[in-house]
């Protein structure tokens, strides 16, 4: 059972979300800076590929842990150590002299944020019911487009103003000042909410779950590179033996009551299995595109960060406005009509995107990408406050904060996955053609196909529901 000190005030979901800020900003504002990076530090698409997944692969291996400490030691605790964490790696990504340091620093910062995102949701999981709690996960939602808007504006501002010669490393910079912030009011306006009965930490889940994800990305990543020589095709290879590994590990964790990573009996449940399998593709489509996208922008085209980073303006604040109706939509037409309404947007956008960039190639500018990306982005938030209500529909709230580790950590693996795996594919037409057009193209099909996945795998989901329903009638 739950504790929670004091209810959830308005401010106090404030401070909240401004934690939530921090991970979200730093991940749009990283594809602004792609290009600086790469000039200043010497680094290749493989390393730059990293710079984005190392932050994902941290984040995801670690919140699941970072929920379950939440759950023993208090919430808002775990949230203010987090803040400082992420805060203080921040600060080493802005120092960075190598790629090697910057890429030490950006998997702090993973780990930083791991501690962070799951005391949200999981509070607002236990402060909040009815209306409040779908009003907040709608919040929750809109955050994730006004924290693309100040990433993509304020990155590119920043690389390009170069404010005092500091260039790239300000993106990372910016950060402090709202770790500084969160950090005064915290304590005062964030209630602590913990478990009753603290459960230890399953260490071996853990070491085993950080081993599938890195041998999953590393591959994806750096494999095509090196022509798929035998050390990551046998990482590839030891994926599905140490996931069986994995399950079974946590199986005899909740038959000895040692408290899982992730408990077996969250990952029965078919609205958790569902939410899972939206988190890597849905998610992975996202990171891939941005990445692309970005790419194609600065290096072939030649914008400079700062209209690179406006030309998805208006992708965020679509996002944005989406994401404060969803809530009201989902209340009318329900959850899975809300996801597959979405869906259809966010792929009329797509192939809008497709057919524009191959109409007006090279003189692709910020007026002609409003249209298509306004669409994206609104279907997108559809999506993304979908993947939330469905996956969490289940859960009861004394696992609150293991269920939203599982649903994030599937998230942020696929964030890592997508930029490796699309950014791959960018690289490889890239290479073979020499043309930035091309290779673009050939990343937003492969995105086209991963949503055409989404949409037939919500089709089963809503009918194997409506089955069990019938079931249960009978």
């Amino acid at each position: 059972m739950n504790k929670v000190s004091a209810p959830l005030t308005f401010a106090g979901l404030t401070i909240l979300m401004a934690g939530q800020l921090l991970p979200l900003i730093d991940f749009s504002i990283v594809n602004v800076a792609l290009d600086a990076v790469a000039a200043a530090l010497h680094a290749s698409h493989v390393e730059l590929e990293l710079m984005v997944a190392v932050y994902g692969v941290a984040f995801a291996v670690c919140l699941a842990m970072g929920g379950r400490l939440g759950d023993n030691f208090g919430r808002r605790r775990i949230f203010t150590l987090g803040v400082w964490l992420f805060g203080l790696a921040s600060l080493g990504c802005g120092l960075s002299t190598s790629i090697l340091m910057l890429l030490i620093a950006r998997a702090l910062q993973g780990i930083g944020a791991a501690l962070i995102v799951p005391q949200i949701l999981a509070t607002i999981h236990v402060s909040l019911s009815g209306r409040a709690h779908s009003r907040a996960l709608g919040l929750y939602g809109s955050v994730g487009g006004m924290a693309f808007i100040v990433g993509q504006v304020l990155g590119g501002w920043l690389v390009s103003a170069d404010v005092a010669g500091m260039g790239w490393r300000s993106v990372f910079l910016i950060n402090i000042p709202v770790c500084v912030v969160i950090l005064l009011f915290c304590s005062r306006w964030v209630p602590e909410t913990w478990k009753e009965q603290a459960a230890g930490v399953d260490w071996p889940g853990t070491l085993i779950l950080a081993t599938v994800i890195v041998c999953l990305l590393v591959p994806v990543a750096m494999g095509p590179v090196f022509h798929w020589s035998w050390p990551y095709v046998a990482m590839l290879c030891l994926v599905i033996p140490l996931t069986r590994l994995f399950w079974l590990t946590e199986l005899s964790q909740q038959q000895q009551n040692r408290a899982p990573l992730m408990p077996p009996s969250l990952l029965k449940l078919s609205s958790v299995q569902f939410g899972l399998v939206l988190a890597v593709l849905f998610f992975a489509c996202w990171s891939g595109f941005m990445f692309a996208m970005a790419l194609t922008l600065q290096a072939g085209l030649g914008m400079s960060a700062s209209h690179s980073g406006d030309s998805f303006v208006a992708l965020g604040f679509a996002y944005f406005v989406g994401s404060l109706l969803s809530a009201r939509i989902t209340a009318k037409i329900g959850q899975i009509r809300t996801l597959l309404t979405g869906c259809a947007i966010q792929m009329c956008g797509l192939i809008g995107l497709i057919a524009t960039i191959h109409t007006v190639w090279p003189a692709l500018t910020l007026v002609s990408l409003i249209p298509t990306t306004s669409l994206m982005g609104f279907g997108q938030s559809f999506i993304v406050s979908s993947f939330f209500r469905i996956g969490l529909s289940e859960v009861p709230a004394k696992d609150a904060g293991s269920g939203s580790a599982i649903l994030t950590t599937v998230q942020q693996a696929a964030f890592g996955l997508g930029s490796a795996l699309l950014g791959s594919l960018f690289y490889q037409i890239y290479q073979a053609t020499q043309d930035y057009h091309d290779a673009v193209i050939g990343a937003l099909c492969g995105e086209l196909v991963l949503m055409s996945i989404v949409v037939i795998s919500t089709w089963v989901y809503a009918h194997h529901r409506q089955s069990a329903k019938t079931a249960v009638a009978d």
